[in-house]
C-alpha cells in the first residue's frame, strides 16, 4: 500500500511538471506570436509610411512640373500677344506665390492621434538622435527648430518641409547649367571690345557696392538696436555678407527684352558681361567675408591680419577656380571625339558639369570655374565639334538654362509662404532697399565717369541710367541667401532678399520697355550690320593692347594646337620648327587653312602685319589707324574709304586668308570714271 501511494504521488508530480512545461511553452509561443505580430504590424506601418512618403514626394515634384508647364504656356501667350510688361521669370514667381498660398493656408494634413510627443530636457540639439524603445534603437534626424505655436501642426510643417529643397540642390544641380550657358553663349567680339569697362564694373564695382551696402546696413542695424527693433545678434560682418550677396546682379528679364528688341550691342555687352562676371565675384567675396576670423575669442573685431588673410583667400580662390575652369575646357578640346556625335556631346556635357563639382570639392568656387570653362569651351572645344554636336550642345544648355532659371524663380515665390523661419523687419527692409539703390549708383556713375576718360566710344548718360535701372537681383542672390539660414541674422537676410528680388524683377524688369523709350535708346540694331567697316577699324584701335597681343598669340599658336581652325603652325613658326609644327598641327587645320572659325577677328590683327586688298589696290595700316595706298592709278582715299565701308573685302595676314563678309543691303561701290 505504501509503495502504491508513493507511485501515485510520483505520477501526480510528473503530471504537474508536464503541465508546467506545457504551460511555459505555450506562454513562450504566445509571446513569440505576439512579437511576430507586432513586428509584422511595424513592418506594415513602415511600408505604408514609405509608400505615403513616396506619393508625397511625387506630388511635390508634380507641383513644380505643373508650375513650369503653366509658365511655358503663358509665355507662349505673352509672346503671341507681344506683351512685354512681364517676363517669364516674373510670371513664374507669381505662379509660385499662388501655389505657396494654397499649400500654406488651403491644405491641412490630419493629425495622427497615435503620435505622442514626450518632453525631455537636453542642452544641445544633436543632428542625429538614437532612442531606445524596449531594447530597440531608432534613429531620428534633426529637421530644424519650430516655434511653440507650431508644435501642434507637425503634420502641416512636414508637408511644407517636403516642398522646401536642400540648398545644396541649387548649387550643385540648378546653378551650373545657368552659369555655364552664360559663358558658353557669350558674344566674345562685343565682350572683349568692352573688356576693360566690364572688368571695372564686375570687380571694382561689385566691391564698392558690397561695402557701401554693408556700411549703410550696419548703420541701420545700430539704429534698430537703439529703438529695440532687433531680436538677435547682427554684426558688421553680417552686414558685409548681405552687401556681397545682394551685389550679384541677374538682369535676365532686361537682357531677354534687349535681345528681343535688338538694343544697342555695346549696352547689351556691358550689362551681360557685368552680370556674368559679378556673379562670380560676389560668390568669392561672400566666401571671403565668411572666412574672416580674427584671433581671440571675439570673432567680430577688426584685425589687419585677418583682413589680409581674407583678401588673400579672395585672390587665391578666384585665380584657382579660373585656372581649373580653363584647364578643364582645354582638356575637353583635346579629347573630343570627332564624328561620333553622341559621345562628343555626352563628354562635353559631363566635363562641363564636373568642372563645377570638382572646384567645390577642391575648396574653390564652382561658379567661377564653370563660367570660364564655358568661355574656354566656346572658344576652343566648339570648333572641334561636328556641326550636329555644335547645334545639339547649344540647344541642350539653352534648354537646361531655361528650365533651371524658371524653376528657381517659381521656387522663390513658393518659399515666401512655405519657408518656416522668415524674419520680416520693416525697418531692415526699408534700409535694405535704400542701401541697394545707393550701392548700385555708387557702382555705375563714378566708374562710368572714370572709364569715359579713357574710352573713345563713351558710355553715354542714357546708357548709365539704363544700367542703373537694370541692376536686377535673381537666381544667384537667392541661392547665396538660402544656403545658410541657421541664425537670426541670416533668416532676416533671406526674407529681405526675397522681397528685393520680387521688386526688381516685377517693377524694374516690367518697366524695361518704358525705360528704353524714356532714355531714347535705339532698338532694332542688328549686331552684324551694326559692325560696319569703320567700326572694325576703330575697334582695333580701341581694344586693349594686352588683349590684342593675347589674341594674336592665341590665333597663331594656340588655336592650331587645340582646334582645327586658324593658320597652321607651319605658317606662324620659324622654318627651323617645321617638324614640330607639322606634328602639333592637326590635319584638319591644313584643310581649313582658308577658313576662320572665330568671331573675334577684330582683335587678332597686329598693325604691322595688316594689309587690305581691294582688287588692284592695297591699303596698309599703321599703329594710329591711318593707311597708305598703292595700286591702280586714279583711285582716291575717299573711294577706298567707301569701298572699305560698303564692299565685300578680303584681309590677308601672314599668308592666312581671312574672309570678312559685309552686309549685302548696303549700297554698292562704283568707281567713278576718270
Amino acid at each position: 500500500a505504501a509503495s502504491t501511494a508513493e507511485l501515485s504521488v510520483l505520477q501526480t508530480k510528473t503530471l504537474l511538471l508536464l503541465l508546467l512545461v506545457s504551460l511555459s511553452v505555450s506562454i513562450c509561443v504566445c509571446k513569440t506570436s505576439e512579437e511576430q505580430m507586432e513586428n509584422m504590424e511595424n513592418t506594415i506601418v513602415t511600408e505604408k509610411k514609405a509608400e505615403e512618403s513616396h506619393r508625397q514626394d511625387s506630388a511635390d515634384l508634380l507641383i513644380f512640373i505643373l508650375l513650369l508647364t503653366l509658365t511655358i504656356l503663358t509665355i507662349w501667350l505673352f509672346k503671341h500677344r507681344r506683351f512685354r510688361f512681364l517676363h517669364e521669370t516674373g510670371l513664374a514667381m507669381i505662379y509660385g506665390l499662388i501655389v505657396g498660398v494654397i499649400l500654406r493656408y488651403g491644405i491641412h494634413v490630419p493629425r495622427d492621434v497615435s503620435n505622442v510627443t514626450l518632453s525631455c530636457q537636453v542642452n544641445v540639439s544633436p543632428a542625429t538622435l538614437l532612442v531606445n524603445f524596449s531594447g530597440k534603437f531608432y534613429e531620428y534626424t534633426l529637421k530644424g527648430e519650430i516655434s511653440a505655436s507650431e508644435a501642434k501642426d507637425v503634420a502641416d510643417n512636414e508637408m511644407l518641409r517636403k516642398v522646401t529643397f536642400d540648398p545644396e540642390v541649387f548649387f550643385n544641380i540648378l546653378l551650373p547649367p545657368i552659369i555655364f550657358h552664360a559663358g558658353y553663349s557669350l558674344k566674345r567680339r562685343h565682350f572683349f571690345r568692352n573688356m576693360g569697362s566690364i572688368l571695372a564694373y564686375a570687380f571694382l564695382g561689385t566691391v564698392i557696392s558690397c561695402f557701401v551696402i554693408g556700411m549703410l546696413m550696419y548703420g541701420c542695424v545700430v539704429l534698430m538696436k537703439q529703438v529695440s527693433q532687433l531680436d538677435g545678434d547682427f554684426f558688421f560682418t553680417d552686414c558685409l555678407f548681405f552687401g556681397a550677396i545682394v551685389s550679384a546682379t541677374d538682369p535676365v528679364t532686361v537682357l531677354a527684352i534687349f535681345n528681343e528688341l535688338q538694343v544697342d550691342v555695346d549696352l547689351y555687352a556691358l550689362l551681360f558681361g557685368e552680370s556674368v562676371l559679378n556673379d562670380a565675384v560676389a560668390v568669392v567675396l561672400s566666401s571671403s567675408i565668411v572666412a574672416y576670423q580674427p584671433a581671440g575669442d571675439n570673432s567680430h573685431t577688426f584685425e589687419v591680419m585677418a583682413l589680409l588673410k581674407s583678401f588673400g583667400m579672395f585672390l587665391g580662390v578666384f585665380s584657382g577656380s579660373f585656372a581649373l575652369g580653363v584647364a578643364t575646357g582645354i582638356v575637353t578640346a583635346l579629347i573630343s571625339f570627332t564624328f561620333i556625335h553622341l559621345l562628343e556631346t555626352a563628354l562635353f556635357f559631363l566635363m562641363s558639369w564636373s568642372t563645377f563639382l570638382l572646384a567645390e570639392a577642391c575648396g574653390f568656387t564652382g561658379v567661377v570655374a564653370v563660367l570660364f570653362c564655358g568661355i574656354t569651351q566656346a572658344h576652343y572645344t566648339y570648333n572641334n565639334l561636328s556641326p550636329e554636336s555644335q547645334d545639339r550642345t547649344k540647344q541642350l544648355f539653352e534648354l537646361l538654362d531655361f528650365l533651371a532659371e524658371n524653376f528657381i524663380f517659381s521656387y522663390m515665390g513658393l518659399t515666401l509662404f512655405t519657408f518656416q523661419n522668415h524674419v520680416f523687419n520693416p525697418m531692415f527692409i526699408v534700409g535694405a532697399f535704400v542701401a541697394v539703390f545707393l550701392g548700385r549708383a555708387a557702382n555705375i556713375y563714378p566708374l562710368s565717369f572714370l572709364l569715359n576718360l579713357g574710352r573713345r566710344n563713351k558710355i553715354r548718360s542714357n546708357f548709365q541710367h539704363m544700367m542703373m535701372f537694370a541692376g536686377l537681383r535673381g537666381a544667384m542672390t537667392f541661392a547665396l541667401s538660402i544656403r545658410d539660414t541657421a541664425t537670426y541674422a541670416r533668416q532676416m537676410m533671406f526674407s529681405t532678399t526675397l522681397l528685393i528680388v520680387f521688386f526688381t524683377v516685377w517693377i524694374c524688369g516690367g518697366g524695361t520697355t518704358q525705360m528704353l523709350s524714356c532714355q531714347h535708346i535705339r532698338v532694332g540694331v542688328d549686331a552684324d550690320q551694326d559692325n560696319s567697316g569703320s567700326e572694325r577699324r576703330s575697334t582695333k584701335q580701341e581694344s586693349v593692347w594686352l588683349f590684342r597681343i593675347w589674341y594674336n598669340f592665341d590665333h597663331n599658336y594656340l588655336k592650331p594646337i587645340l582646334t582645327h581652325s586658324g593658320p597652321p603652325l607651319t605658317a606662324t613658326l620659324p622654318p627651323c620648327c617645321g617638324p614640330l609644327a607639322h606634328f602639333l598641327t592637326s590635319p584638319q587645320a591644313f584643310e581649313n587653312e582658308g577658313e576662320l572659325k572665330d568671331d573675334d577677328s577684330d582683335l587678332i590683327l597686329s598693325d604691322r602685319d595688316l594689309s587690305l586688298t581691294y582688287g588692284d589696290v592695297t591699303i596698309s595700316t599703321d599703329a594710329l589707324g591711318g593707311h597708305t595706298t598703292a595700286g591702280a592709278p586714279g583711285s582716291t582715299s575717299e573711294d577706298l574709304d567707301r569701298e572699305l565701308t560698303y564692299g565685300d573685302h578680303e584681309l590677308v595676314m601672314r599668308g592666312t586668308r581671312l574672309v570678312l563678309p559685309m552686309d549685302d543691303s548696303e549700297p554698292t561701290f562704283s568707281r567713278p570714271s576718270p
